[in-house]
């Protein structure tokens, strides 16, 4: 029995030490640190006057006073969330316009310099209304990046 666990051990550190070097290989160079803050290249473009699903993953440039537009047309069936900002980069104000059940409308006001994520989602599918209708629990989500400067 205690061969077994030396064996068993020793296996287990030679695995270990085996692991430890795999991915180490090096021309000698230092990578670079990744970056997580936006850059001037990474914006796609201004805004266009209003963002829409099709927008989805894209970086948007805007100025400390400017003015971002979105809508997100869903269904009844298919309703949009809420949006949600991260930071304080951007401050909501009145959309100005009647909301159809299932969009997701909302205006922003650029108030500081720095970089917010705009996201919201929806069902893939409408739910089953009737007990021979399968049910369907994929979501689809939407989000755009925009980077406020001075």
């Amino acid at each position: 029995m205690r061969r077994t666990t030396r064996s068993t051990a020793l296996a287990l550190v030679v695995l270990t030490l085996a692991f430890a070097g795999c991915g180490t290989e090096s021309d000698g160079a230092a990578a670079p640190p990744p970056s997580s803050a936006a850059t001037e290249e990474d914006c796609t473009s201004t805004p266009p006057a209003e963002l829409t699903a099709a927008d989805d993953g894209r970086t948007f440039c805007l100025t400390v006073g400017g003015q971002l537009r979105l809508n997100l047309d869903g269904t009844k069936e298919r309703p949009w969330s809420g949006v949600a900002t991260t930071g304080d980069v951007l401050k909501p104000t009145n959309a100005g316009i009647v909301v159809l059940p299932g969009d997701a409308v909302a205006a922003y006001d650029a108030v500081a310099a720095g970089t917010t994520r705009l996201s919201a989602s929806r069902p893939l599918c409408a739910a089953p209304t009737g007990p021979s209708q399968v049910s369907c629990k994929g979501i689809q989500e939407w989000a755009v990046t925009v980077r406020v400067t001075e």
